[in-house]
């Protein structure tokens, strides 16, 4: 699915109703590949992963009750993180193994007792890039091809906007106003599914 909720906060509390199905799959069609790629990323096989996944889910449906959104402090995604990884060190404990680019039992004990600060940046850096191309999934039928291509080349692609500008035949004014026009419905986009711009660069993944 394409079309976020209104706000986080929203979705959020839409999630709290049980019989709310349209929210739960939005709420899936927007994570689910985020935290399957982060557990294949450290050694999990599709199946495995799709497991943590759906154990993660089961965690978010039984705990968010109890939730309390905080946008400022990147409450929600830094609470996922947390349950990601939680459920992750549980699933190696009980495979008796480690994740593959890591090795080791005294490695394992130490991402469990440690903040993990390099599994976080990675999480926020993979995070951004879901709700980037989430969010460019769900806008780019707003705009024509000469508005996009301009946006992708300059902003995703850093090509320079007058050398796009001359081999579309556009002036450089146009390339900008484009971008500008495709990066604030993203924004947008972005804002209404998870409440969290925060700056976000677009980049590719």
């Amino acid at each position: 699915m394409n079309q976020g909720p209104q706000t986080q906060a929203t979705l959020l509390l839409q999630l709290r109703e049980v019989e709310n199905h349209a929210a739960w799959e939005r709420f899936v069609d927007l994570y689910t590949p985020l935290i399957f790629q982060f557990c294949r990323k450290r050694g999990l096989q599709e199946t495995d992963a799709a497991d943590v996944a759906q154990d993660v889910m089961r965690a978010v449906a039984g705990a968010i009750q109890k939730f309390e959104y905080e946008p400022a402090r990147g409450g929600f995604r830094n609470w996922l993180f947390t349950v990601t990884r939680n459920k992750l060190n549980n699933y190696f404990s009980k495979q008796h193994k480690t994740p593959l680019a890591l090795g080791g039992t005294t490695m394992l004990r130490f991402i469990q007792e440690q903040p993990g600060t390099a599994d976080e940046s990675e999480w926020r850096h993979e995070y951004r890039l879901r709700m980037f191309h989430w969010a460019a999934e769900g806008v780019r039928s707003e705009f024509t091809s000469p508005t996009w291509d301009a946006f992708w080349r300059t902003a995703v692609g850093n090509e320079p906007v007058d050398a796009v500008a001359k081999s579309m035949k556009l002036s450089a004014s146009a390339v900008y106003i484009a971008r500008s026009r495709v990066i604030a419905r993203l924004r947008a986009q972005v804002d209404t599914a998870t409440g969290d711009w925060e700056d976000l660069q677009v980049e590719m993944a």
